[in-house]
């Protein structure tokens, strides 16, 4: 009888497992060269992945896991880890007696948080030498997961759960100050949150949602320990922090994801002063929209930095759809709403339906706010008090200006110092064009107040470092850029395949004759031709054509008439002349769409790869002007926030060729349809970075890439 070996739980015949030593030991031989050879030009990122892939590889061979093991903790060593140090002779000590259980791929690659006899991921091109099957869907061969529970549940039926039994109560956000060297426990599990007359059941941070918000010394460093009791594996994302590479917490590349009750502590550094936040990198579209969010100022080391104000206050806006008395229902295999993101109907300020503060006359109070939604941009106006603009995602602007709203895309930061003059209710609202959403009040009250900066707040300052940024951008501004990367889309869900225009077929000398499909006339054998058919707009069905086209209100690909699901009951006009979707104005289609049926793509605009193909790189100290393109000419155009991670920060130079007249540090950039933005990314931190779209449906179906950063004395 012929004895069996196991692959992940999958029997094999030992011959067939004889027959694929060769093929496995060949292709941990080429990722050790692979590493090798990246470790010779100095990128640091590159020898790290080739030498996990050759790991994961190597676990069926016991000498090649243990050499495998040794190249790491070398590696380990030239980079100075000591985490990784640690977790690599840990690892040696246990990498022989592995390659003989027989559970392979297994053992976590580095930082000692994670079983080492836990599953690793296996990439798509490397499941054939291991003997194991391709993934289910074709939406998970997009190249390193982000999102672990797609290969793990694609097959699996089902929502997460909404029960609210035995859950705690959600508590109010804390505020916590943190010193240099401190140490804070953050805690992901479920709670019960009442929203109006419901009950629902939700992720938090520590209990409370938002999380709680953390005020950090500019130049501090601490530790986050991260506990995950919620219902998916974690990492959290420190966004917009140029911190260690290690603890960008992108799963399976700079750390392994955090099971349900295990354990990653976080080593944080704050460099810039500013308005940053944190938030899941697993299966974002659920965690981010659950709850799972929360801010982190940087206090500046300079002072008078920012103006003086009366009081400080952090907001989060954001929106959450609940249907029947609970949270709509996420499902295991993967996101839905990927068309357009899932918009709420229940907007949330501070994570509550309405948000209320006093205020006295003559009080100014500086707002730092953040758009945390899923995918819906806000437009923040506070009509009745005077708004001045201070500060973006990362610091100060070049110029502070007076402003009568701020829009906020989708992990976008602003902050707004606010001058209340008059007695009165204040409302706080979300502008759309056709809509005005009220999401809070401030009650000005006339009771004296200590003291006015009244006067500081008139006066409008300059920022010295981006007034010396603008005096250097004309060379930038008339430069070709070094990279271009266009936003494109698929809608298979609308328009599948895209030769067939026509949806029935009839004969031209027997009209009686129609057909669903293309064939030939049973009574005179003639080739039936298409009927006559309309077009429309899935987003505007009062567009009709008699020839197929795009509609002239959004730019969509029109349909034929009847193709699509009906989208009914929307009640906020919309033609997207501003480049943006203000609302959910196909409904049920965006709800039936997932990464099957609507693709969503950056494209580099010089080798024609796109997402995870994407082979960029870059050194310590480059400037890179990146391209953004945005054009009408795709499936379904619509605006993106593009985000790119800890590698350094960029400032938006130009918008269809125009130059930005106001500098800003960001992270993120709003790109709307029909539009090109140019961008400068300043380079400072070494390590492999993520880039995405931050509608987090968009990055959770694919949008996303990254690229190593080298050391700048190795490059």
């Amino acid at each position: 009888m012929a004895q069996t070996s196991t692959t992940r739980g999958v029997p094999r015949d030992s011959s067939a497992a004889a027959s694929e030593r060769s093929t496995l030991l060949a292709a941990w031989s080429d990722e050790r060269a692979a590493a090798r050879s990246a470790r010779d030009r100095g990128d640091a990122a590159g020898e790290w992945k080739h030498l996990e892939r050759a790991h994961i590889l190597s676990q069926p061979m016991a000498g090649a896991h243990v050499r495998t093991h040794v190249a790491m903790l070398a590696c380990a060593l030239r980079r100075r880890r000591a985490r990784e140090i640690v977790g690599q002779v840990l690892r040696l000590v246990v990498a022989g007696p592995g390659s003989w259980t027989g559970r392979y791929p297994v053992g976590n690659t580095g930082g000692a948080d994670v079983s080492a006899f836990r599953p690793m991921p296996v990439p798509d091109d490397l499941r054939a030498a291991l003997g194991i099957e391709a993934r289910a869907t074709s939406a998970d061969a997009e190249g390193p997961q982000n999102d672990k529970t797609r290969d793990q549940l694609t097959a699996t039926a089902g929502t997460f759960s909404t029960d609210t039994a035995n859950l705690q109560d959600c508590v109010a956000p804390a505020v916590v100050e943190l010193a240099d060297g401190d140490a804070f426990d953050l805690r992901i599990a479920p709670v019960v949150k009442t929203i109006g007359d419901d009950r629902v059941r939700m992720l938090a941070y520590n209990g409370s949602i938002p999380g709680p918000t953390l005020w950090v010394p500019q130049g501090a460093e601490i530790r986050v320990r991260v506990r995950n009791d919620a219902d998916v594996d974690a990492t959290v994302h420190w966004h917009g922090l140029r911190l260690d590479n290690e603890y960008d917490g992108v799963p399976y590349e700079t750390q392994p994801p955090i099971p349900l009750g295990g354990e990653f502590t976080y080593q944080l550094r704050f460099p810039d002063a500013g308005l940053y936040w944190y938030h899941p990198h697993i299966r974002e579209d659920y965690g981010l929209d659950m709850g799972l969010y929360g801010n982190i100022v940087v206090v500046p080391a300079e002072d008078g930095y920012w103006p003086p104000v009366n009081r400080e206050l952090v907001i989060t806006v954001d929106d959450i759809l609940i249907e029947e008395g609970q949270i709509a229902p996420f499902h295991h295999a993967g996101p839905t709403h990927v068309a357009m993101g899932r918009f709420g109907n229940v907007m949330l300020t501070g994570g509550e339906p309405e948000f209320n503060f006093q205020a006295g006359v003559g009080e100014v109070v500086r707002l730092y706010l953040t758009n945390t939604a899923n995918t819906r941009i806000f437009n923040v106006a506070l009509p009745g008090a005077r708004m001045k603009l201070v500060g973006g995602d990362s610091g100060r602007y070049e110029r502070e200006t007076f402003v009568e709203e701020v829009l906020l895309a989708p992990s976008e930061r602003a902050v707004l110092d606010v001058l209340f003059e008059t007695p009165g209710p204040v409302p706080l609202e979300h502008r759309t064009p056709g809509h005005t959403y009220e999401l809070g009040s401030i009650s000005v009250t006339d009771e004296p107040i200590e003291q006015s900066f009244a006067r500081e707040f008139d006066q409008l300052r300059t920022d010295p470092e981006l007034a010396d940024e603008r005096a250097r951008l004309d060379t930038e501004l008339q430069r070709p850029p070094d990279k271009t990367l266009a936003f494109e889309s698929l809608m298979p869900l609308l328009y599948g395949d895209q030769d067939t225009a026509a949806s029935s077929w009839t004969c031209p000398m027997h009209p009686e004759v129609v057909s669903d499909e293309p064939g030939t006339c049973p009574s005179c054998g003639m080739k039936l031709i298409p009927t006559a058919a309309s077009w429309t707009c899935p987003m505007h069905p009062d567009v009709l054509s008699a020839v197929p086209g795009v509609c002239p209100s959004c730019g969509m690909k029109l349909i034929t008439a009847g193709a699509a699901p009906a989208s009914e009951g929307h009640s906020h006009a919309h033609d997207m002349a501003d480049g943006l979707e203000w609302e959910d104005l196909m409904p049920e289609i965006n709800r039936a769409s997932d990464a099957s049926n609507m693709v969503w793509k950056l494209v580099d605009r010089d080798t024609g790869k796109e997402n995870w193909e994407i082979e960029w790189g870059f050194s310590v100290g480059d400037r890179v002007k990146i391209r953004l393109v945005n054009d009408m000419e795709q499936d379904h155009p619509m605006h993106h926030p593009f985000h790119v991670h800890g590698a350094g920060r960029f400032l938006v130079i130009s918008r269809d060729g125009n130059a930005q007249d106001n500098l800003v540090w960001k992270d993120t950039v709003l790109v709307r349809a029909d539009e090109t933005v140019d961008i400068l990314l300043d380079i400072t931190n070494p390590g492999l970075w993520m880039a995405h779209c931050h509608i987090a449906e968009h990055n959770q179906a694919g949008m996303m890439f990254s690229f190593p950063v080298a050391d700048k004395e190795v490059s």
